[in-house]
């Protein structure tokens, strides 16, 4: 791979996916999985490790610093005015370093050649039998031009059902949630992402709501078998504390953003 802004690295073969194949068929033939990474993060690296363990042919994928310019120099900002509608807060050094980080997975993706790939965050904590399943549900309807997220939260209930198996449902959500903590993402979906996003003006998460702007349906898969332990592990390494004064006025620009948002459903 020609980029220098990450590091990919193959830990010891000391992984659970013995485990993924007694409870999902083999996913470990099929699957790949990619863990964003700050190296320097040692209270993050226990989890990261052992999502290194317990995923399907797994690599650690070294997180982008967006604190640094020089791991950013080849994306572009814009101050939320790019796409309607506009984004009404400034971008965070910890914003554009996440979105280049996903960034980077999708080009490992293109350039390895996958039909597809798992993309998780550090901060994700698996259930294997239920992840297992859901993954065995995926590779049933994964094609390299789709998009399944895999979030914490059911906040979609609403949508155009593709899949089912118990309780876990496979579906095209009205409204795309929010957060990255993973994903499974195709060979052909990554492009189209990739050449979207080579400049950016919000998070994201919220850019990846915007399928107006991206042509890429969002797909989800709830429940999954994941959790996040963010909280448990030093916190979230993009929010920051709002001031006392500034909360209402955010909090009203944020809703205000959110339904317009909204007002633009995914359709078939």
């Amino acid at each position: 791979m020609k980029s220098t802004l990450i590091i990919c690295l193959r830990l010891p073969q000391r992984s659970n996916l013995a485990t993924l194949k007694r409870y999902g068929n083999g996913l470990s033939d099929v699957m790949n999985s990619l863990i964003i990474h700050m190296p320097n993060s040692t209270a993050r690296r226990p989890n990261a490790v052992r999502l290194r363990q317990d995923l399907p042919n797994a690599q650690l994928v070294d997180a982008i610093d967006g604190r640094d310019p020089t791991q950013v120099a080849d994306l572009r900002t814009a101050p939320g005015n790019l796409h309607k509608p506009s984004y009404p807060f400034a971008l965070k050094a910890g914003e554009v370093g996440c979105f280049a980080s996903h960034r980077t997975c999708w080009k490992m993706i293109v350039d390895f050649g996958w039909d597809y790939a798992l993309v998780v965050e550090d901060d994700v904590a698996v259930s294997l039998p239920d992840l297992a399943r859901s993954l065995t549900m995926i590779t049933a309807y994964m094609t390299p031009d789709m998009f399944i997220r895999l979030p914490f939260k059911n906040r979609e209930a609403k949508g155009i059902l593709l899949a089912r198996d118990g309780d876990s449902r496979l579906f095209l959500p009205r409204n795309i949630g929010l957060q990255t903590g993973c994903q499974v993402v195709g060979r052909d979906a990554a492009k189209r992402l990739l050449a979207a996003s080579a400049k950016i003006d919000r998070p994201i998460d919220t850019w990846l709501q915007m399928h107006w702007v991206t042509s890429q349906p969002i797909h989800t898969l709830l429940p999954n078998g994941l959790s996040e332990i963010a909280g448990q592990i030093g916190g979230s390494t993009i929010q920051q504390k709002t001031r006392t004064s500034g909360k209402l006025v955010r909090e009203l620009k944020r809703a205000w953003y959110r339904l317009q948002v909204k007002m633009r459903p995914q359709r078939p």
